[in-house]
């Protein structure tokens, strides 16, 4: 297993630092429970720890790995994470390839970019384009890290991750366990048939409320995204 790897104190000495938590494969839920237990707040311990060097308001931008470099999806994911950080944000994405490499090279090359990863088998490491990484063995710890550490959420095309990682924050939000926050799905082409299926089947069933689909706006361009972003860090509302 890899052995933690402690950060340094300050935001400035973070640049560069990439903490891996834990190394081992197994799923979490074959594992005795105390052990996953003690796993499990080592991981949320390293991972603040980290995090906490970020000092600034901060996006989470999802995406999936499997976008191609030198697609427009992936110039697109580029050219948001530049107007992030050029409007001060921090960019977090979950540190692999793909839409996430994209944002993160964007955000690299004049802002703070953190990736969030996740250690799967034969799967993905950490990009290049990182002042911050770290690498989790959770899912469920990865999630918190994404959700308390940002202000606004954009997600470009993705799979399951990031299906999983989008209804994460929207049933946040609309549960009220976290403050409303900006939930960007860039590419309506791609997003639309969801935003339809989500208003007129899941809607007039009952099964959500009608503002419900209102906690997310579907856009196209990087213009857009930034109009939609926020003004304040989310955490004046007490959430970190």
């Amino acid at each position: 297993m890899t052995e933690p790897i402690s950060p340094s104190a300050g935001s400035a000495e973070r640049h560069g630092l990439h903490l891996t938590t834990s190394g081992a494969p197994e799923p979490a839920l074959v594992e005795p429970s105390s052990f996953l237990g003690r796993r499990a707040q080592a991981e949320f311990e390293k991972g603040f720890r980290a995090l906490d060097g970020i000092g600034q308001p901060a996006v989470t931008v999802f995406g999936s790995a499997r976008t191609e470099p030198g697609t427009e999806e992936y110039e697109l994911g580029v050219g948001i994470g530049a107007a992030l950080v050029a409007k001060g944000f921090a960019v977090i994405t979950g540190g692999g390839p793909g839409a996430m490499g994209a944002a993160n090279k964007g955000a690299h090359a004049s802002g703070l970019s953190v990736g969030v990863g996740i250690v799967l088998p034969n799967e993905q490491q950490l990009n290049p384009d990182l002042g911050i990484g770290v690498e989790c063995r959770y899912f469920f710890t990865r999630k918190v890290m994404f959700v308390k550490y940002s202000d606004a959420v954009v997600v470009l095309p993705g799979g399951f991750g990031s299906l999983d990682e989008l209804f994460e924050v929207l049933t946040l939000v609309q549960t009220r366990k976290i403050p409303w926050r900006p939930i960007v799905l860039v590419g309506r082409k791609y997003w639309g048939g969801l935003d339809a299926w989500i208003r007129e089947t899941m809607l007039p069933s009952g099964k959500i409320s009608p503002g419900d689909p209102d906690l997310y706006r579907l856009v196209d361009t990087v213009d857009e995204v930034m109009d939609l972003m926020p003004e304040h860090a989310v955490s004046q509302d007490g959430v970190k």
